[in-house]
């Protein structure tokens, strides 16, 4: 097995305790329900899918195929239901511990039923980890929440950085299942662990750590960024997928001269060992060629006004690099390309 890679599922304890994951959607089910499954969780998805809500509750489980150039094998996630969002509150009040995965612009429409879930518990404590592409959405999520209610101290707002990489389904894929969920192998969940106000759960293959800064930059700067470069280059020279773009030897060397230059600023500026950095980085890179995802440049790249923000992920590796006197070529080169599709 590879780095962050699952192993295949064993025998699972008695199921004691309560998820709730708001938003069933493919990094819910995907990712997380994953996790909880194997670490003896019941999962609770919220969502607005009224079909995907029914056969869940039909099912009580559903499949995960995971794919990869070299192997693919398909698991079994059991022991989940589903509620529509209007009952959201009565699931949070009643969990030990929760999930976000609804999306960035859904978090506002969201706020309300968790601070009435919030507000049902009586002041018993609860974390949430926020597993959305959302610089700082510990603090957003807070704040969209106080609208509504004075948020008690013991209500944990954990930032977390989502690494594993999943497909946008079609019908072919679902194989006549809406329910299945094509993944990658990589499945680790860092996690800020400074942030929880309640004893951190134990979770298989969710990486509490402190400070938690280099697990986000991380995934900006290495992740994003070096996704971002492919596909920006890849949407120029007319590829669709981003599989295709790297296997342009030219397209592979500039994203990789990107994602090395990153890395060693990174590894400069949190102190860690530029050989575990770079291991790090060169499975990106591998990953990136994983041809069944089919992750398109199209997605990828799309939203590119905001991937050009001076803190995101290609401005913001720039002034990293900068900082600590890097090569910053290849990366400015994503940039005009980003530009270009501007």
């Amino acid at each position: 097995m590879g780095r962050g890679v699952c192993p295949q599922i064993g025998t699972i304890r008695e199921i004691t305790m309560k998820a709730v994951v708001y938003g069933g959607g493919n990094i819910g089910r995907g990712f997380l329900g994953q996790l909880l499954f194997e670490s003896g969780y019941e999962t609770v998805f919220i969502d607005v899918n009224c079909a995907l809500i029914d056969k869940l509750n039909s099912d009580h489980s559903y499949p995960i195929k995971i794919v990869c150039n070299d192997y693919q094998h398909e698991i079994t996630i059991r022991n989940v239901r589903a509620v529509h969002s209007g009952n959201a509150a009565e699931e949070i009040a009643a969990a030990d511990i929760m999930f976000t995965s609804a999306g960035v612009n859904v978090l506002p429409h969201i706020a309300q039923n968790i601070a009435e879930g919030i507000r049902q518990r009586q002041g018993g404590g609860l974390d949430i980890i926020i597993c959305e592409n959302l610089l700082h959405a510990d603090k957003q999520l807070k704040e969209l929440i106080g609208k509504y209610m004075e948020v008690p101290d013991n209500i944990g707002f954990v930032e977390s950085s989502v690494g594993r990489m999943v497909p946008i389904m079609n019908d072919e894929m679902h194989e006549g299942n809406i329910l299945r969920v094509w993944v990658e192998p990589f499945c680790t969940l860092p996690v800020d662990g400074a942030a929880f106000k309640n004893a951190i759960p134990a979770i298989k293959h969710l990486l509490p750590s402190v400070p938690f800064e280099y697990y986000i930059q991380s995934k900006l700067y290495l992740h994003n960024m070096g996704h971002a470069v492919a596909a920006y280059f890849g949407l120029k020279r007319g590829y669709t997928y981003i599989w295709e773009a790297m296997a342009d030897a030219e397209i592979y060397g500039i994203a990789e001269g990107a994602v090395r230059s990153s890395a060693e600023a990174l590894s400069k500026e949190h102190n860690k060992p530029l050989d575990e950095v770079m291991e790090y980085a060169y499975d990106l890179i591998s990953r990136f060629q994983n041809r069944y995802l089919g992750d398109t440049c199209e997605r990828v790249g799309r939203d590119a006004r905001r991937k050009l923000a001076i803190d995101d992920r290609l401005l913001g590796a720039v002034a990293l690099c900068n900082k600590h006197k890097l090569p910053t070529e290849c990366i400015k080169r994503g940039i005009i390309e980003a530009l270009d599709y501007l």
